[in-house]
């Protein structure tokens, strides 16, 4: 693909050709394009841990990668999320001439899957992969409710999914609400005896990206029955999507 494009925030993003040489700095698109279009990744977040075999340079975290690192590595594409990757990183990278798509933080599955479809038919040109299309036909429906959560990402603070999030909408879809679903936040962060007052059926314990253990967590809401669930199905919107939905819906 050529041309001029714009990403999910509708900043332009200048190709020439289909990318071969792409940075991610967001781990689920990194494993995403891996699966998708293997060969062509220079580069990975050190938190880049799917596919496990994947042998690319590393530049760092998320929130603060070596940009100067990047650079070394002249990619003809950096993959970035509104969320989890710093506007001034983004506008520093494009400063020197290298085009960056930015991935919007969804507030939904669908809305996670369609961006990711932009991605590899408009940026990469290639059809969309055959996991993406089998994740959509799985993510497609919502069941009735059948539990109620309180669903923690960190402690110390205490940091829980809010409203408008890919996790709490993914949730959603194997019949688990979100206690903290029609919160002013996206993360808010609650005193802990709130949360406690708010689970009285489950709490979703992730191992990422704090990493909830069943020494750490649980012990902290008795009136609820706790689930820890990879951190990696709750979160990353990806190949993972797909054997995700068996795992999340037998959780409970």
């Amino acid at each position: 693909m050529s041309g001029e494009l714009v990403d999910d925030l509708g900043e332009p993003v200048l190709l020439n050709g289909s990318p071969s040489r792409v940075v991610s700095l967001v781990p689920s698109l990194t494993e995403a394009v891996a699966v998708s279009a293997p060969g062509r990744l220079a580069g990975a977040t050190d938190y880049c841990t799917h596919p496990p075999a994947l042998a690319v340079p590393r530049v760092g975290g998320s929130k603060y990668p070596k940009l100067d690192r990047v650079l070394e590595l002249a990619p003809d594409l950096v993959l970035a999320n509104s969320e989890e990757n710093r506007p001034e990183d983004v506008e520093r990278l494009r400063a020197n001439g290298i085009p960056v798509w930015v991935m919007e933080a969804a507030a939904s599955v669908p809305a996670a899957l369609g961006s990711l479809r932009r991605i590899f038919t408009q940026a990469y040109g290639i059809a969309e992969p055959e996991w993406l299309v089998e994740a959509e036909r799985l993510w497609r429906e919502v069941p009735p409710v059948r539990h109620r959560a309180v669903v923690p990402v960190w402690r110390k603070p205490w940091i829980v999914l809010g409203r408008d999030t890919f996790a709490g909408d993914l949730l959603r879809r194997v019949g688990v609400e979100n206690a903290y679903a029609d919160a002013d936040e996206r993360y808010p962060r609650p005193p802990l005896e709130e949360l406690q007052a708010r689970a009285t059926d489950l709490v979703v314990l992730p191992d990422e990206p704090y990493e909830f253990t069943a020494e750490d967590g649980p012990g902290f809401f008795p009136a609820a029955r706790p689930r820890l669930v990879s951190g990696r199905y709750l979160t990353w919107y990806g190949p993972s999507l797909v054997e995700a939905h068996a795992a999340l819906t037998e959780a409970w």
